[in-house]
């Protein structure tokens, strides 16, 4: 949903616009690159199961916060992690400065004294959290902030994050939009816990055994491609037991074979269906999904989905060389 694009707005309104928008949970004090005519600014918002996706582009601009502002805090605190997509983010914090780039996440809690902004035009996707369903005191949040490279699930939560982007209005809509906003909760409170504690302290342990199941699940989604992806080599890269892994799959309804089954025919299917990926065969699609081999993936596509995958790629239109078919209305 877009909730603000001051391109549509008389240029001398365009300052008090962007003030109003930034201060509808918090007051804060905006301070703008250059103050003129020429301030631009695009927000967007998508909700994934109770989970906010907040896109920003504009020029250069300052927001501070401070105490004074947060007496004045207008609804429930959120804490947001930040990607920025372009430009460099500055963030000043419990006394502490840092810069921001697209390899980075920046975590801020709402009610945190803070001073936030980009030189230029910047531009950043953020995932917002409700503070109650994050469950961490404030001073974990902001411990965290500048530690966040330190925990072992950094890379993780960030590939995560980067993909809840792909297609923000499709996840929006998806009936497992509330099962994902759990596991990305889920996955960023480990991320704070073993940022702003020793990974042997309990707090960290605890959050480690408790997302054991999402991280598997999110690191066998980055290696679906690899066909030598087997249980036991997913349960020694997570230093855990076989059984132990299996027990935990089961608890959660995950039988792993058919789940990465699954997961690799959804992917085939997207790819068969994309028109960036019309020149490969259907062998190399198989082979890119993590299939042994055509025929075995053909067998798996038909029994899932009741058609072949030529089929079902003539019918979404991306045959090589083919057109999509018209509405059953127009033929």
């Amino acid at each position: 949903m877009l909730l603000l694009d001051l391109d549509t707005i008389a240029r001398h309104e365009r300052v008090d616009a962007f003030q109003y928008a930034m201060d509808q949970s918090v007051p804060n004090e905006v301070v703008h690159e250059d103050p003129g005519p020429g301030v631009r600014a695009r927000f967007e918002r998508w909700e994934v199961g109770g989970v906010v996706l907040f896109r920003s582009s504009s020029t250069g601009f300052e927001v501070r916060r401070t105490d004074r502002h947060l007496r004045r805090l207008r609804q429930r605190p959120v804490v947001s992690f930040t990607l920025q997509t372009r430009g460099t983010g500055r963030v000043e914090l419990g006394g502490q400065q840092g810069e921001f780039g697209t390899e980075d996440i920046c975590v801020l809690h709402e009610v945190s004294a803070r001073t936030y902004g980009w030189s230029g035009t910047g531009a950043a996707d953020a995932v917002i959290i409700d503070a109650e369903r994050l469950a961490l005191p404030v001073d974990v949040v902001v411990d965290a902030c500048f530690r966040l490279r330190g925990s072992p699930l950094y890379d993780l939560v960030l590939g995560h994050l980067r993909g809840l982007w792909r297609d923000p209005a499709r996840l929006e809509a998806d009936p497992g939009a509330p099962a994902l906003a759990g596991a990305t909760t889920e996955l960023v409170r480990a991320l704070l816990l073993t940022a702003a504690h020793d990974t042997t302290a309990p707090p960290a342990r605890a959050a480690m055994a408790d997302t054991l199941v999402t991280r598997v699940l999110a690191h066998v989604r980055r290696n679906l491609t690899d066909p030598e992806l087997t249980f036991d080599r997913v349960a020694a890269e997570h230093a855990v037991s076989r059984r132990h892994l299996y027990t935990l799959l089961g608890r959660a309804g995950i039988s792993f074979e058919q789940w990465v089954i699954a997961q690799r025919l959804d992917l085939a299917r997207t790819m068969l269906a994309s028109p960036a990926h019309r020149g490969l065969g259907i062998a190399a699609v198989a082979a890119r999904c993590g299939f042994p081999g055509p025929s075995h993936f053909a067998r798996r596509f038909r029994a899932a989905y009741g058609l072949t995958p030529r089929e079902w790629r003539r019918q979404a239109g991306s045959e090589p060389g083919g057109r999509p078919e018209p509405p059953l209305d127009q033929r």
